[in-house]
Order: C-alpha cells, then structure tokens, then sequence
C-alpha cells in the first residue's frame, strides 16, 4: 500500500459496530445505545472510546445528562453501571457479601435514570475501548513501540493523567454536539480515580473546553497520591486510616477502647481527635517523645484497631492497611476486606508470609461485574464483537504514567487544587463527595481532611456536600446504603438544576 492509500485507510478507520435497544424503567421508557467514539491526533485515529448511554424516551434535550467513569487507573465504568447507576444491577446480597455465581441481574430501583439520562465511559486501555494500532505500530515491532521522532508512535500515551484528561473531555464535547444536548444540565460522577478525574475535570471541562458543568459527583475519590503510599517518614496517611481501622475493629468486636455496644459514629469521632491530636504528635516527634507518652499513644492505638500492643509497638505505631487486614481476625483464620473491612474470607495460606490470599472485596467480586457486564452488552444491549471486556486492566495501572512534563521534583499531580479553582470559576457547580466509611483503600478521613484544608469562602462552602455511608468502596453494594445514596444523590441533581430564586 502506497503512503497516500495508507493515510486514507488510517483516516477512514471504521471501529466495531455498536448497537442500540430499547427498555422500560419505572415507567420511563429509554433507549440503550453502545458504540465506540473514535480519537484522533493530527487527523489519524488514535484510540476508542467505548461508551454506553441511557436517554429517556421523552425527548426532553434540556434534561440532565450525567457523564460516569470509574477509576483505577485502568477500571472500566461497569462497577458504577451495574453497582447503583444504571437500570439494572448485579444483585448483591443486602450486606454487600459476594452473590452466588452466576450473578443475577436484576431492575434497579435506585438507577439514576430516574433523574438524569446517562452515558457510562470506559477510558482507553478499559471495557472494550482500545488504542488504534496504525501500520508499522503492530505488535512485535520493538523498533516502533517508544515514542518516535513525531511523537506519534507511542501505544501508551493514553495511559497518563493529562492525556485521560484530555481524551475525556473530547469525548464529553463530543457526545454533547453528536446528541443535540448542549443545552442539557451536565453532571459528572467517578469513583476512586475517578473521583480524581472528576476533581480535576471540574476545572479542566470548564476553563478548557468550554462545558458548562451544574454538578460534581466524587465516589470513593483519591484527591491525593501522598496519602495513597504508607511509609516510615510520612504521617497524613497514617492519620487518615486511623479512623477506619478502629470503626471496622469496633465492627467485628475486637475493639478493646470501646464497649460492645458503642455506636460506630462515637468510634469514629473519637479516634479522628485522637488521631489529629496525640497520634500525629507522636508519628511527627519519632524518637524524641518520652519513653511513657510513647507506651501510652501506642497502648491507645493497639486497643482503638484491636491489635496486640507487642504488634503494635514493633510497627511504631504504623500499621499498613495489608497488615490490619491479615493480623485482625488472624485468631479465626480469616481476613479482611480492604476495600470493605466488614467482609471477610479464609485465609487459604495462614503459615505463610507474605499473605499470599485474594481481597475477598476486590478479586472477590471481579466474576460477578464481569459476568453481568457481559450479559448486559452482548446479550441485552446485542453489541458484537469478540473483544475481551476489560473489567480492570493491571497492564494499563502498571503502564500509567505521569505525563505533564514537570520536573523531577515536583510531587504528583493532585486534584484539590483544579477541585477548589473549578468551584471558584462558576459560583453554581454543585459537588458531592462521598465515601464508605469501611474502606481502608481510599479512607474518607482523608477528603475530610482535605476539605477542612481548602480555604474555602463560605459561599463556595455552602455548594460542597460531603456525606458518607455504610460499607467501603464500593459501599452501594449494601441495600441501606445504595437507596440512602441515590436518594441522596436526587437531592442533589434536583438542586443543582433549580433555577435561582428570582
């Protein structure tokens, strides 16, 4: 193929085809449509973007429209599509332990179809969505892989935190003029990583790509990367899952600080004073505290987490999220969820160390999403193709990068600053931060924290909400907390869409 034909091949790229049905919700009737939305850089494709979106029936183009997105890096959007979001849902037992395989789904009571149409996103590299390989760029061509001299020929350059950005807000944009729906309220909603996508979007959509946003929905968000690593010489991580620990030892009554019957709200309260006050004390002052002020902070926390003080003492009072997660019910051969500590599964190598098992919260449910995501595109929906859905891609986390051309210096990139910009640029967008009060991942603690921190003018205060539930992660997998969570969340979209009182 001559230089001219190949360009035009490239240029005319045709992704897989998508499909489109219909459906009933409560009343509301719907269309489902499933397709790949292709990106390009200087005029040749680069990656699909594939997505499903729900729009009701009525025809209504300024009704809601709510962009959501999941995390990782390297998650697909199914956790949120078949979790809480959409109008149907893995069924769960009602305290969120792993269903019977293969997993049912079920209409969702709690979609939030009710009050917004929506349009799930799998970001490049997740779902079906992938990087177009162009000729020369195959695989097993090592001379091509790296980024070339055009700056074109690198197959990872989606997998960084400027370029997710940016490939996002393309598809938004784009979306919004392919539907006619520039006029729509536009909300967006990620959990994990993507509630740091959404706290950076939030000033990225507005300043840059000129999207009106009426609302910000942060589940489960990392604003932060510090907070993400424990180590030795740090305290805000510490600090941040103190809180966490002592709530899910109180849990599953293994808390020596509390009484059986002491509400969790009263654990939590309490071990966040102990654990800003003498607790970051003695993780800033090491060494130099005194001997007795040091036995007595770490008698407080081996009895607020519900570990041996021996334990304890040897960690100097640093006990990682995999430890307390091992070593808590280490007595009955079980251990913890850490993105729900409330869950728990055997331990299959209890004489081994490392642990060497599965999170029951994360591997664990990995069939059930896959399974119902499946059924739902190919079997429901009718997409065709023989592309694996990537649930979570571990190729793609491992792969991303930092991509913003900064020095070697400075620290990650966090979202609390474009957060905090984007609210100050429209004195109307809403957002609404929220967490699993059981997640030792991703603790709330630290977007409390964080929030506390902001500076915020009392105005730009009042349009933050920031509320957390039972569970972790994940937490709308419990039935309590997936109705108090959407009920929420209708509240909020029903305020953020009110016209101002004149």
């Amino acid at each position: 193929m001559n230089e001219e034909k190949r360009d035009h091949a490239t240029l005319d790229h045709e992704p897989p085809p998508g499909a489109e049905s219909t459906g009933t919700w409560n009343d509301i009737s719907y269309t489902a449509t499933a397709n790949w939305l292709v990106l390009r850089k200087k005029e040749k494709p680069s990656a699909e973007i594939f997505s499903v979106s729900y729009v009701a029936g009525s025809g209504d183009l300024d009704r809601p429209v709510t962009f959501v997105f999941n995390g990782g890096p390297g998650a697909s959007s199914a956790y949120l599509h078949v979790g809480v979001v959409g109008p149907q849902r893995v069924d769960f037992p009602a305290d969120g332990t792993l269903p019977r395989m293969p997993p049912r789904l079920v209409a969702n009571d709690e979609s939030w179809l009710a009050f917004t149409d929506l349009v799930f996103v799998d970001p490049v590299g997740t779902g079906f969505s992938r990087i177009i390989e162009r000729d020369g760029e195959k695989e097993g061509d090592e001379k091509k892989k790296g980024a070339g001299a055009d700056g074109e020929s690198d197959p990872k350059e989606y997998f960084g935190y400027k370029r997710d950005l940016e490939s996002l807000s393309e598809f938004i944009g784009r979306w919004l003029s392919s539907h006619g729906r520039w006029g729509s309220p536009v909300f967006i909603a990620g959990e994990s990583y993507g509630g740091y996508r959404v706290g950076r979007l939030v000033r990225i959509l507005q300043e840059t790509s000129g999207i009106g946003l009426n609302g910000a929905i942060l589940i489960s968000p990392a604003l932060e990367f510090g907070g993400l690593a424990s180590r030795d010489y740090d305290v805000l991580e510490w600090v941040d899952r103190l809180p966490t620990m002592a709530g899910a030892a109180a849990h599953h009554g293994r808390s020596r600080a509390f009484g059986t019957d002491a509400p969790l709200d009263e654990v939590r309260r309490e071990t966040e004073a102990f654990a800003t006050s003498d607790y970051a004390e003695f993780l800033t002052r090491g060494a130099s505290m005194p001997a007795a002020e040091r036995d007595r902070v770490l008698s407080r926390v081996a009895d607020l987490i519900g570990l041996p003080v021996e334990l304890v003492n040897r960690a100097e009072g640093r006990i990682s999220i995999n430890v307390f997660a091992r070593e808590l019910l280490r007595d009955e051969r079980k251990v913890v969820g850490l993105y729900d500590a409330t869950i728990t599964a055997t331990d299959p190598f209890p004489d081994r160390e490392p642990f060497g098992g599965p999170d029951p919260t994360l591997a664990g449910i990995a069939p059930a999403y896959t399974t119902a995501i499946n059924r739902l595109l190919r079997s429901e929906i009718g997409v065709e193709t023989d592309r694996e859905y990537a649930l979570l891609s571990y190729e793609v986390n491992q792969d991303w990068k930092d991509d913003d051309k900064r020095h070697f210096f400075a620290p990650p990139v966090g979202a609390t600053d474009d957060f905090r910009y984007g609210m100050a640029l429209n004195p109307h967008v809403k957002a609404f931060i929220t967490h699993g009060q059981f997640d030792l991942v991703t603790p709330y603690y630290a977007s409390d924290r964080l929030r506390n921190l902001m500076r915020l003018e009392p105005a730009i205060a009042d349009r933050i909400t920031v509320r957390h539930f039972g569970g972790g992660h994940m937490f709308y997998a419990w039935e309590a907390s997936r109705k108090a969570f959407t009920s929420a969340i209708s509240e909020f979209v029903a305020d953020a869409t009110r016209p101002p009182a004149l």
